[in-house]
């Protein structure tokens, strides 16, 4: 049997492979500034300066918009959260430190032209939403007790990436407003960046140590959770945007699970050992399962929206 590597040794291992993807990531990178996508001639003050404090008539967002960018903008306040997660799996020396202090000054942009945004507009309750972000941050988020090392951390980044790439980009669309649609493609353009570095690094994990990265990428699709999972009304939020399709089990199996499987190869792999052919037969059974669940969240889906359209009609004058 393989003896497994040790964290050092697949930094140390990758350190070129990560120089390399840093390299790249900052030749694509376009700078852009928060304050160039936030419509500044909406705002105005706030009671506290002899204006007039948030009223919900004064916010031109759908119920649905309004759940997605609180949601979208507590995932990214928790930056610090995350920073600590990657700093302490990866590493702070050469290419490795870099990539870490530069993606999350890249990240931290996202924070801060949501915010700008939703207060400048006032499309939420400016009170409610820090009171929101005290808690979150508060609580913070860390890896579960049986999550841990390069391989695991690696692996979760890189699909959160992709899935907070496609809540970004569909919330965008349900905004009906092309200033935060374009603030969104603009982050979300960021997150897919981040996500290509990540894959890159784990797919040169894959070919390092095989049955390691099979068994962390079973692990983390079999118990995928989003960042945002411990915020206030976390559970009822995710339910109303998956019903209105920014976020659902469809696009987290066909937009984010099954690309990146796609582009590691992994169920056309042959030098997995028997714990990583045991890994990957396990994450087989689990797609399947995955695919039977689409089908009946769609089913269920779908018969609320007949019966919510029935009731609509039922109300309507004769």
């Amino acid at each position: 049997m393989t003896k497994d590597l040790t964290q050092l040794e697949i930094l140390t291992e990758l350190q070129p492979v990560a120089e390399q993807n840093l390299n790249r990531h900052l030749a694509l990178a376009k700078d852009w500034h928060p304050h160039d996508y936030i419509p500044w001639d909406e705002g105005r003050n706030f009671a506290a300066l002899g204006g007039q404090d948030w009223a919900p008539e004064q916010s031109k967002l759908s119920e649905v918009a309004k759940v997605a960018m609180i949601t979208n903008l507590l995932t990214e306040d928790n930056l610090p959260s995350y920073h600590r997660e990657i700093a302490e799996n990866f590493s702070q020396d050469g290419a490795w430190g870099t990539w870490v202090g530069r993606w999350t000054a890249e990240e931290n942009r996202h924070g801060i032209a949501i915010r700008d945004y939703l207060v400048v507009t006032r499309g939420v309750d400016p009170v409610a939403l820090e009171q929101a972000r005290m808690i979150h941050m508060t609580n913070g988020v860390s890896a579960p007790d049986n999550w841990g090392g390069f391989m695991e951390s690696v692996t979760y980044v890189t699909f959160q990436e992709l899935a907070t790439r496609v809540s970004h980009r569909n919330t965008g669309r349900v905004c009906d407003d092309p200033i935060a649609d374009r603030m969104l493609q603009r982050i979300a353009a960021d997150e897919n960046l981040h996500m290509i570095f990540y894959r890159n690094m784990c797919g040169a994990g894959l070919d390092l140590a095989p049955d390691q990265a099979m068994l962390a990428i079973t692990k983390i699709l079999t118990h995928f959770i989003m960042p945002g999972a411990g915020m206030p009304n976390f559970r009822r939020n995710g339910v109303l945007m998956a019903k209105h399709g920014i976020y659902d089990l469809r696009q987290h199996l066909e937009d984010v699970v099954a690309p990146v499987l796609k582009q590691w190869n992994i169920f056309e792999r042959n030098d997995f050992g028997p714990r990583g052919e045991q890994a990957r037969e396990e994450l087989g059974v689990f797609i399947e399962k995955l695919e039977q669940d689409v089908l009946k969240f769609e089913e269920q889906r779908d018969r609320m929206f007949a019966r919510e359209a029935a009731k609509a009609a039922a109300l309507q004058p004769a």
